[in-house]
């Protein structure tokens, strides 16, 4: 990966492009933790491979260059959400991209929609994108202990979450 950085660093698209083709399952990920909304995804997503191209010059070390992406992309989603406040606010019910129907991903998402949004994100980059706490706390300018800290209070609220279903099931017979 620091070889395409490299060659990217330098203007060669064909390099960007397979960089960032090698990233694109991890934006997707984490942009649909922030987000719910394929539309929106696609445009944090898209935004960020722009931005990613004209700014990669600013990125001073290749081996942080996914730390440096994913932090473009939160910021891009973050604007997303923030013009979509100023707009209106809709709680509608998020409907699944038809190539994620795989139950174990839509309880995943339903999980990850239950907690508070200062979790998700942190849970998010740990458990899907593997980050490490100093790199998250790095990306999202907080001390690695809050990080640390969000990751267990998130694991607490999503078991208390589970629990919660799991008695909902015993009690109907199986049934939620």
């Amino acid at each position: 990966m620091k070889n395409l950085v490299k060659y990217a660093r330098n203007g060669d698209a064909d390099a960007f492009a397979e960089l960032m083709q090698s990233q694109m399952q991890n934006m997707y990920k984490t942009a649909a933790a922030i987000l719910h909304n394929d539309e929106d995804i696609a445009d944090a997503v898209g935004d960020t491979l722009l931005a990613c191209w004209e700014k990669i010059g600013q990125l001073k070390k290749a081996e942080f260059f996914r730390t440096w992406m994913t932090k473009i992309l939160i910021n891009k989603c973050n604007d997303i959400l923030r013009r979509k406040r100023e707009l209106y606010y809709d709680e509608e019910m998020q409907e699944f991209p038809e190539d994620v129907q795989e139950y174990s991903k839509i309880e995943w998402m339903e999980m990850m929609k239950c907690l508070d949004e200062k979790y998700r994100l942190v849970m998010v980059l740990y458990y899907v994108d593997g980050l490490s706490a100093v790199e998250i706390s790095g990306m999202l300018d907080m001390p690695a202990s809050t990080v640390r800290t969000r990751l267990a209070r998130g694991r607490d609220q999503m078991a208390s979450i589970y629990q919660i279903g799991e008695k909902r099931r015993a009690v109907n017979g199986g049934r939620v």
